[in-house]
C-alpha cells in the first residue's frame, strides 16, 4: 500500500502509522496508537529494570584488637548483607604499632571467614595492601532465591 494511502487510512481511524520493521523489503508499518505503544514499552522496561538485581560491595572494617562482642556484631551485619545478595569486603585496618602484629589481623580474618562459611564463599583470598588486610566474600547461590 502506498504511504500516502496508509497515512490517510490511519488519519481516518484516528491512529498513527508506525514503522515496525524499516529494514524489511518492503518496510512494514502498522496503524496503532503511538502513545499507547510508548506507554507499554516504558512499562515493560520498568518491569525489566525492577527484576534486575545489582550486586553491591559492602565493607566491614575491623582492627586487630577488635573485641568478641564487636566481632560478633559485625559478623551478623555481614551475614545480613550476604543474605540480601551483596558481596562483603572484610578489612582489617592497622594503625601505628599494630603493623608489627599482622598475624593478629590474619587470624581475625580467618575467624570471620569461618563464621560466615555457611552463607558465603571466599571470592578473593586474604590480601595485604598498605595498612589494610582484606578478603572479599560472595553469597552462596541458593535455589530458593527466585521464590520470594
Amino acid at each position: 500500500m502506498p504511504i500516502a494511502e496508509a497515512l490517510k487510512k490511519a488519519d481516518e481511524l484516528g491512529f498513527d502509522l508506525v514503522e515496525i520493521a524499516p529494514n524489511a523489503k518492503p518496510p512494514v508499518c502498522k496503524i496503532i496508537d503511538y502513545g499507547k505503544l510508548l506507554y507499554e514499552q516504558q512499562k515493560r522496561d520498568k518491569l525489566q529494570k525492577k527484576r534486575q538485581h545489582v550486586t553491591v560491595l559492602k565493607e566491614i572494617r575491623l582492627h586487630p584488637n577488635t573485641d568478641k562482642h564487636d566481632f560478633d556484631f559485625k559478623a551478623r551485619h555481614a551475614e545480613k548483607f550476604l543474605k540480601e545478595g551483596n558481596k562483603v569486603k572484610v578489612s582489617v585496618i592497622f594503625k601505628g604499632r599494630e603493623l608489627a602484629y599482622k598475624e593478629h589481623g590474619k587470624e581475625l580474618l580467618v575467624r570471620f571467614i569461618e563464621v560466615l562459611d555457611e552463607v558465603s564463599n571466599v571470592e578473593h583470598e586474604i590480601k595485604f595492601e598498605g595498612r589494610t588486610m582484606h578478603a572479599i566474600l560472595a553469597p552462596l547461590k541458593s535455589k530458593t532465591k527466585g521464590k520470594k
